[in-house]
């Protein structure tokens, strides 16, 4: 026979620990799922209470009883790239202390399998999902246009200012980087690039902007590359523009990695930067400040845009006033390299 208030199953149940910690269900349920409004004393009585019930919660039970799950699904093209993993971290850091768990996909830069992963996340109902750009497949789109489903992009703007955005525009971030080079008095300038996701042809389109307005922008200057960004993708790169065209004077990277590899092949070359040849980066990644010569780049508000978008979203879920748009610009840091 099974216990009184116990499922069929004889498992415990939540109502058995909030009776045995003395607190009402909902208390007891926000205790478990670690919300900071509980007080510590009653989440100390509730953790004990469930631990010598042996009661486990049941995510799915929680979900149908709710029309949704206490997650928040947040999809990012690469867990090997430090900047997502600092954006990550700080989303966990406001998400959590509302009892919300954060659920990650990584989609590899394939607006496919994003379109995949989130059917799949759907299914579950989460109660928010963060995205990373506006590159989305329309069965995508759609899908969250019927979902109704919180949502929050980072790392770029919307122009149409129809989705709630978290970032900063990637087209003048490349722009300031020509602008900076230009002032060096470089005239042969480069944009080498990896990965070729929408953020890095936004880049490269603001910087080749600059260079068309100065009449100096010159196609056959830049190296594109559907490969992973990597620091021995951006030695191998750079070691072939100069071998096709030694008079480049300054080279832009779309991320640090590609700048760090430019900069070793350029000592294991001999060729001297700046003098020779100025370098500037994006991201700033940890390791550019230390490089040889230390490297110029593009700061980004990584941690700032998790933590943002993280706050935007939760207002939407308290369905409170905020911005769709959130402009957190970035840094261009001068250093020995250009």
């Amino acid at each position: 026979m099974a216990r009184i208030g116990s499922r069929s199953t004889g498992r415990p149940t939540l109502n058995e620990v909030a009776q045995q910690a003395g607190v009402s269900p909902i208390t007891a349920s926000r205790a478990l799922r670690g919300i900071a409004t509980v007080a510590p004393e009653l989440v100390d009585k509730v953790r004990a209470a469930a631990q010598r019930l042996g009661y486990v919660a049941n995510p799915a039970a929680r979900a149908l009883a709710s029309s949704s799950s206490p997650t928040v699904v947040v999809l990012v093209p690469s867990l090997s790239n430090q900047l997502f993993i600092e954006t990550l971290e700080a989303i966990q850091n406001v998400l959590r202390p509302r009892g919300l768990e954060v659920v990650i996909g990584n989609y590899h830069y394939d607006p496919q399998e994003e379109e995949k992963l989130l059917r799949n996340y759907m299914v579950n109902r989460p109660r928010g999902i963060l995205l990373t750009g506006l590159d989305h497949t329309s069965v995508s789109r759609q899908l969250l246009t019927d979902s109704a489903i919180p949502c929050v992009h980072m790392m770029e703007l919307d122009a149409s200012e129809q989705a709630h955005c978290v970032g900063f525009s990637q087209q003048q971030a490349g722009a300031a980087a020509a602008r900076h080079l230009l002032g060096r008095g470089r005239r042969r300038l480069a944009y080498i690039a990896a990965q070729l996701d929408p953020r890095v042809l936004q880049r490269g389109s603001g910087f080749r902007q600059v260079l068309a307005d100065a009449g100096l922008d010159d196609p056959a200057l830049h190296l594109m590359s559907p490969r992973p960004s990597s620091i021995g993708l951006g030695c191998e790169l750079f070691a072939r523009l100069l071998a096709q065209h030694p008079d480049v004077d300054g080279v832009f990277f779309c991320n640090d990695d590609l700048a760090q590899g430019a900069a070793l092949e350029a000592l294991r070359l001999g060729i001297s930067v700046p003098q020779q040849v100025s370098l500037v980066g994006f991201n700033d990644l940890p390791g550019s400040a230390h490089m040889i010569p230390r490297l110029t780049s593009i700061r980004t508000p990584r941690e700032s845009v998790g933590q943002r978008a993280a706050q935007m979203l939760l207002a939407l879920l308290d369905e409170q006033p905020t911005q769709s748009q959130v402009d957190l610009g970035f840094e261009l840091v001068v250093r020995e390299s250009s």
